[in-house]
């Protein structure tokens, strides 16, 4: 009876203490992680599992380097990604975008402090690179009302001391993103605020060998999901039985039974509402013979962000000649702007080297050429000629980096549009390809 029950709390019975990612195996466990369907179907695929430890230490140490290379005392993140990435820990995370009550201070000597929700300190205590839990960084109108510069001095007044005692007499503080009293509460200690986005954007560029491990995880779990999302549009769609809301829930639904968090956007759309593009998922029903496309924006297993994009031609009949040429003309967009890829490439390079879109889809792509991804879409964009600003981006491509390849094809005046998009890593020689989902035959003339 006794073996019975522990093997009940178990994440995985066939496992000891641990699972093979490093993580408890421990179904009443604070962290939240991958289910067991998730680590049976990366098992099956012969995936191996990032270690997690190892993933979280390289982040941080990624952080420590980067404050000590711009001769900062220490960054503050309120940005509930970038305290992710720094801590691995969540709480409410979506809420917490809209009600900023979160905060995390990383000194230049590595000495890292969480701010949380009061009754919630338990929640980063499982990872012992967070040194502290306090609490007190909700600097919002709507949870201090009119005393909330009085909550703004006391936070800040911790920080200056925090600083001082761990970077002596340095006052220059990297932050985020942060609430106005915090800001002229922070100067009012004597800080000089620097840019916080800069540092953490930089820093999560480049993924570690366990972070890329953990994408590939995700990739496959979102990949599944997707396929679970085209089945049940093929089989429902030629009765009328389905929404666009109908398609996108399936999304949502085997996302979340993978162990994967959330999805940022609603951009499902089908038939004429396709094109003008970013028009997001609503009830109608979707019609035999139209084309359905959709952009994941989805945060997975591990929180890591698969952002991928198909066109999905769903009926009894053959797609039109036109739909069939753009579809051509986007796989050619991507397939050529990804063969730019390598590590030394100037970013410069990769909008005025990019393949061309025919003048009818110009006015119609879309906002980005390509895009780095890691825990949600990060630094760098890489534009279009025509929005390319000098200066903005003077960098080059680096192993490590990931990068999505994007395709709008939107005739201008027209009642389709087609959207691929692929999660592209960045390797020593060249660059991989993560995204295995097919392109659909019949929109490519099969």
């Amino acid at each position: 009876m006794n073996q019975h029950y522990s093997d009940r709390r178990k994440i995985d019975p066939t496992r000891g203490a641990t699972l093979a990612d490093g993580s408890p195996n421990d179904m009443d466990r604070v962290e939240i992680g991958p289910t067991l369907l998730a680590f049976e179907e990366w098992a099956a695929a012969g995936l191996t599992l990032p270690d997690l430890p190892k993933m979280r230490q390289y982040r941080f140490d990624r952080l420590v380097q980067a404050i000590q290379a711009r001769d900062y005392a220490g960054v503050l993140l309120f940005d509930p990604l970038n305290i992710r990435y720094a801590t691995d820990s969540t709480n409410m995370q979506l809420w917490n975008t809209h009600n900023p009550f979160r905060a995390v201070l990383i000194c230049a000597d590595g000495y890292m402090v969480i701010w949380d929700y009061k009754n919630a300190m338990f929640l980063s205590r499982f990872n012992p690179l967070v040194r502290e839990q306090r609490s007190g960084a909700d600097l919002f109108y709507f949870d201090r009302g009119d005393k909330v510069d009085v909550a703004a001095d006391v936070f800040a007044n911790e920080v200056r001391a925090l600083l001082t005692a761990h970077a002596g007499s340095n006052k220059r503080l990297a932050v985020d993103k942060i609430m106005l009293h915090g800001l002229r509460a922070l100067e009012a200690q004597g800080l000089q605020i620097m840019e916080g986005e800069e540092l953490t954007e930089k820093a999560r560029s480049v993924k570690g060998p366990d972070e890329i491990l953990a994408m590939r995880c995700a990739s496959h779990a979102c990949e599944a999901a997707v396929a679970g999302m085209e089945r049940a549009a093929r089989e429902g769609i030629p009765q009328a039985r389905m929404s666009e809301d109908d398609v996108w829930a399936v999304l949502h639904a085997e996302n979340i039974r993978r162990g994967g968090e959330w999805i940022e956007t609603r951009l499902l759309a089908s038939g004429p509402r396709t094109n003008p593009w970013f028009q997001e998922c609503g009830p109608r029903i979707i019609q035999n013979n139209e084309i359905v496309a959709f952009d994941t924006d989805l945060i997975g297993a591990y929180g890591i962000c698969i952002d991928i994009s198909r066109t999905w031609w769903i009926g009894d009949r053959a797609p039109r000649p036109d739909m069939i040429a753009a579809m051509q003309h986007g796989v050619d967009h991507i397939r050529h702007n990804m063969s730019l890829l390598k590590p030394g490439v100037p970013l410069r390079d990769l909008t005025f080297k990019a393949h061309t879109l025919a003048p009818q889809y110009q006015r119609g792509k879309y906002g980005c050429l390509m895009h780095g991804v890691g825990l949600c879409d990060e630094w760098p964009l890489i534009c279009y000629p025509d929005n390319f600003v000098e200066g903005a981006y003077d960098y080059v491509l680096e192993p490590g980096m990931v990068l999505c390849v994007e395709a709008l094809i939107s005739p201008e005046g027209g009642d389709f549009s087609i959207k691929l998009e692929d999660q592209v890593l960045i390797t020593e020689d060249g660059h991989e390809n993560l995204t295995r989902y097919p392109f659909d035959p019949a929109l490519c003339g099969a």
